[in-house]
């Protein structure tokens, strides 16, 4: 990082605590408000009107509820900072005093409660942030900062949403794009990783057809619930004996359906499962072998047609650029106490954040930013119970509100500097 970046970096963050209040208070309100996969109309509106209020030339509705804002600051890079707007079906037992109560109607007509379980709202609030004090020091960089608000990250088509939307149309070529998570790591941490950092995604459902009859009389039926059964124990051998030690590759059965009374034998099965992995060739390895135990166990079941094999919600390799990384790490380094900045290694979660930069050819690299109470990690790690600290996804998952939002708007700030505040 150049001492005129760091610098920058510097006098940017400079008004961070004169803005501390005004940050918290939209957490807790998209905390307490949170909304579905493309149903983002609140939050975008909140996001919208904030950024037209800072002087950022404001583009809404790209690929439904996206929102990018477009700051000129001069001649010099182009950064684009992204942040995804959307919440769980999960409902929340945090406790918190902001918690959500919010019920929606799910996809497919269900109502269900609403949680940002996956801490979305942490990312828009400090993305907001780095905007503000981005646009209230203009003096301390030069070049364009652009801060995409991506719906849907959790269906995984947000940021292709955006992108088929005309993305491109509406913002300059960025020099790079940088992103960042908040993960169960001791907040007041970022953690960066070059290369494979988040895995590849698939979720795949399988129909099985047997043959329906009543319970009482199994000779006269191809039993579904058998089939799907065998086919499970079947899959639990991909990984274990076919994918080679030391290569990455997770296959987990997540749904079996099959049945709606204890005495009826139904004519279908479906099964849902997911699988990540960091390789394509893995990747293709596992699909194949999925396909082929589920036809062989069909076959051998006597089924009357062959299953019904869907693969949907992919999402792609995060693989960030080794050269992008380096000069964020050394800028977080730089800026941040020691020990504070590690390599958080490969995360076996999944993202779409890299199909923006892919579309718009632009390196990238996201990070991670921890949000956990830094002593009730060090506890639990010295009690060897990490594993018992509430994770993204849990309806017990509750980012400490600071450090995590100074830090993690930092990062942010600090990261676009070492562009925008170079000579």
């Amino acid at each position: 990082m150049t001492r005129a970046s760091t610098e920058a970096a510097r006098r940017i963050l400079s008004g961070q605590e004169t803005i501390r209040d005004w940050q918290e208070s939209l957490y807790r309100d998209f905390h307490l408000n949170p909304e579905l996969s493309h149903e983002e109309m609140r939050t975008a509106g909140i996001v919208a009107e904030q950024l037209g209020g800072l002087g950022y030339d404001v583009h809404q509705r790209i690929g439904g509820t996206g929102v990018v804002g477009v700051l000129a600051n001069g001649e010099g890079p182009t950064v684009l900072l992204r942040a995804d707007m959307d919440a769980l079906p999960v409902k929340e037992a945090t406790g918190l005093d902001y918690a959500s109560t919010a019920v929606a109607t799910d996809g497919e007509g269900k109502q269900t409660p609403v949680m940002h379980a996956c801490g979305h709202d942490v990312h828009v609030s400090c993305l907001l942030g780095a905007a503000r004090l981005f646009s209230e020091q203009r003096a301390a960089w030069t070049g364009t900062l652009v801060a995409l608000f991506q719906p849907a990250e959790e269906l995984g088509d947000g940021a292709r949403g955006m992108v088929d939307d005309g993305l491109a149309a509406v913002v300059p070529q960025p020099d790079v794009v940088l992103g960042q998570h908040v993960l169960a790591h001791p907040a007041g941490t970022v953690g960066t990783h070059p290369g494979p950092f988040l895995s590849m995604a698939d979720s795949v459902r399988i129909t099985l057809y047997g043959r329906g009859s009543h319970g009482s009389m199994p000779h006269l039926s191809i039993d579904p619930a058998v089939l799907a059964s065998m086919v499970v124990v079947r899959l639990q051998g991909i990984v274990a004996r076919e994918v080679q030690p030391g290569e990455f590759a997770v296959l987990t059965v997540g749904r079996i359906a099959v049945g709606a009374k204890s005495n009826i034998i139904d004519d279908h099965a479906v099964l849902e499962l997911n699988i990540r992995t960091y390789s394509k060739a893995i990747r293709d390895q596992l699909l194949a072998a999925i396909e082929r135990v589920a036809k062989a166990e069909t076959a051998a079941s006597g089924s009357p047609e062959e299953p019904d094999i869907e693969v949907y919600g992919s999402y792609p390799l995060t693989d960030n650029d080794a050269g992008a990384t380096a000069t964020v790490t050394a800028a977080f380094e730089d800026h941040f106490p020691a020990g504070a900045v590690g390599d958080y290694g490969r995360q076996t979660a999944s993202e779409d954040f890299s199909d923006v930069p892919t579309a718009l050819g632009a390196p990238y690299t996201y990070w991670g930013v921890g949000g956990t109470d830094p002593d009730t990690y060090a506890k639990a790690e010295e009690a060897g119970a990490v594993s018992s600290i509430p994770a993204n996804h849990s309806p017990l998952f509750a980012p400490v509100v600071q450090p995590t939002l100074s830090t993690g708007t930092a990062a942010l700030v600090v990261g676009a500097s070492a562009w925008l505040g170079s000579d």
